[in-house]
């Protein structure tokens, strides 16, 4: 593994110029039309048995720290206890939404993402943005490129990754960057869907949350 020590200049990465940015307008225009089909029968069972609205939207923060509306398919009801409060998550995720997830099809829509330049196809995986407090100063570092639909800690473990292996990976993408490593990653990725490998994380339906880091 590389030396992940050393902070990196946010606006400056090698991988915001040049030939990763035409991949990602190429490939995820030529997706979305590819995928339109799909698109809209995954929009369909959502309003089916989910209900409205179809698109879950968040901000999330992106390159150099700065938030971006993330787009979803929605993957969760909003079922409420007796006393109005919503219910867990395994509960709420219900079968149609495990499948969503499983498949990786609720995150088809962050291709507008990709398009727009909120993100990239390959990159560290948007968190939520009140995780930014909660950073070391290197984790942050993961913002120095742009948030990618997959990443190399989805194609090593996904979500049965501990925290500090995902920043581990998002690291060492950012410091090993190159084209090469990003199609290594897409053509895993592919892999990583049909198997269904590392979607939840031990007996939870997703990653348990991230609470900080003990040692710093």
């Amino acid at each position: 593994m590389p030396d992940i020590s050393a902070p990196a200049s946010g606006l400056s990465h090698r991988s915001l110029k040049g030939a990763k940015r035409l991949l990602d307008v190429v490939l995820s225009a030529l997706l979305l039309v590819v995928l339109m089909p799909v698109l809209l029968l995954v929009g369909l069972l959502v309003i089916m048995t989910i209900g409205r609205p179809v698109l879950f939207t968040q901000k999330r923060p992106g390159l150099g720290g700065r938030t971006f509306k993330l787009i979803k398919f929605r993957s969760m009801s909003d079922a409420r206890d007796a006393q109005g409060e919503l219910l867990s998550d395994a509960q709420r995720l219900g079968t149609v939404g495990r499948s969503l997830r499983a498949t990786s099809l609720d995150e088809l829509p962050e291709l507008v993402n990709v398009l727009r330049g909120d993100m990239s196809l390959v990159g560290p995986r948007p968190l939520l943005t009140e995780y930014l407090p909660l950073y070391s100063e290197n984790q942050r570092r993961r913002h120095d490129v742009r948030p990618g639909l997959t990443g190399l800690a989805q194609i090593s473990g996904r979500n049965a990754l501990g925290w500090e292996e995902k920043f581990a990976f998002d690291l060492r993408y950012v410091d090993d960057w190159s084209m090469a490593l990003d199609l290594k990653i897409l053509a895993a990725t592919a892999w990583q869907v049909v198997a269904r490998k590392g979607i939840g994380h031990e007996d939870q339906p997703t990653a348990p949350r991230f609470e900080g880091n003990r040692s710093d």
